[in-house]
């Protein structure tokens, strides 16, 4: 029942399967040997290893069968009154696929209708097949899963869990079970997130990334015309491992040379917050900072690393380091109204410490990103817009993305 990965201990992952088969015939559920035939049928389709099963008729009606797996167990609850069976299938491993053997099992009974809902339990893994899926929280209530075609790495980082694996939106980064960034849209969100703030500075000689595990961010800054660019990761294996692993941001090579100080990318591996306090106190500027991080918690309270990089405390430390018209920027959430407090407690901070504010909310991503500067700049869009030219290509960006990009959803702006 556990997956080794490749950092260490065994971490464990399952798949816990709940459903209704509906529409049942009413001599079927009350048929013990037939429940039971069709459930061990059931679990052979679906890969499970069957040790036992049991099964007992109620008087004056119903009937439950339970077997016990080498994966876990399943278990049918017949109710014939309600024309009804409940069954709960639960699999750790590579071997058995729960949602298969609810499927068969509702083709053997004759269900009109299946309803299942599928929760991934221990690491955040529903294992499937060789560890296929990322059960990715969203909002209370939501989740969104993720088909990992093949895994290239699981491990645990000093820092958090990682997995880099094949999707449909290509090789794809998860951190901590949520989706960093694929393939397929990586350039998007990166554009999204570096352009606005590199447009808005009225310098580009220098730049700050905090975070941004991937290297894409010190690369479009390099190809905007940064001759110095400072790239700051706590978690020194993951900036490694996606080096490695992954088509875009730096390859193996270029990370080394940064890592040697060699060109204008150099990456420091520290803690954001300690790295700006001694910044300050060296004297350090910089044009454009940029803070790229996973979503900040749900309970502000949380004790996660990232966490105090989003408080206001933080981006004042920031703004502290930039030089005469230079911009600080930083993921600000998501502006979908069921996921979008982030973003609401972003723009307050950013609007009690920068006189300037951006926004771009991604017309092609799902995330915010606010940019400020702390003097005042009486149309911050018609600005960035006049400077388009500094990127030699863009792919996502253009003037009319800009200024659509820049109006915060309604509910935000009438303060709902």
């Amino acid at each position: 029942m556990t997956l080794r990965t490749p950092s260490g201990p065994a971490t464990f992952a399952g798949r816990h399967v709940l459903a209704e088969l509906r529409g049942l015939e009413a001599g079927v559920l009350t048929d013990e040997q037939r429940l039971t035939v069709a459930l061990r049928n059931a679990l052979d389709a679906g890969g499970a290893t069957v040790i036992d099963v049991v099964a007992h008729r109620f008087e004056p009606q119903g009937t439950t069968v339970l077997a016990l797996l080498a994966e876990s167990h399943a278990s049918v609850h017949a109710y014939p009154e309600a024309s009804a069976a409940f069954v709960d299938v639960f699999t750790c491993g590579d071997q058995a696929d729960p949602e298969r053997i609810v499927d068969v099992l509702g083709q053997e009974l004759g269900a009109a209708e299946v309803r299942a809902q599928v929760v991934a339990r221990g690491a955040g893994l529903a294992p499937g097949a060789g560890g296929r899926e990322v059960d990715e929280p969203l909002a209370p209530g939501m989740r969104r899963r993720w088909r990992l075609d093949e895994v290239l790495w699981r491990g645990r980082t000093a820092w958090q869990d990682m997995v880099v694996a094949r999707t449909a939106q290509g090789v794809s980064l998860f951190c901590d079970g949520e989706r960093q960034s694929t393939e397929a849209t990586q350039l998007v969100y990166h554009e999204a997130l570096a352009v606005p703030p590199m447009l808005l500075a009225d310098e580009l000689r220098s730049v700050l990334v905090v975070g941004s595990s991937e290297g894409v961010v010190p690369q479009l800054a390099v190809a905007a015309g940064a001759t110095r660019v400072d790239h700051v990761d706590i978690d020194t294996e993951c900036v490694r491992r996606c080096a490695e692993l992954l088509p875009y941001g730096y390859t193996s090579e270029e990370l080394a040379a940064a890592e040697g100080g060699e060109g204008p990318v150099r990456v420091h591996y520290a803690d954001g917050w300690q790295f700006l306090v001694d910044a300050a106190a060296r004297g350090d500027r910089w044009d454009v900072v940029v803070v790229d991080l996973p979503d900040e918690p749900v309970e502000v309270t949380d004790p996660a690393q990232h966490a105090r990089l989003y408080g206001e405390e933080f981006l004042r430390r920031a703004a502290s380091v930039l030089t005469p018209g230079g911009v600080v920027c930083s993921q600000a959430g998501c502006p979908t109204l069921w996921r979008n407090d982030t973003l609401g407690r972003m723009t307050r901070r950013f609007g009690d410490v920068f006189a300037t504010v951006l926004p771009y909310c991604s017309d092609e991503h799902e995330w915010a990103y606010l940019s400020g500067r702390v003097d005042r700049v009486e149309d911050p869009v018609a600005l960035a817009v006049s400077r388009l030219d500094r990127f030699p290509t863009l792919t996502s960006i253009d003037a009319d993305a800009l200024r659509r990009g820049a109006v915060l959803p309604f509910a935000l702006r009438a303060g709902s």
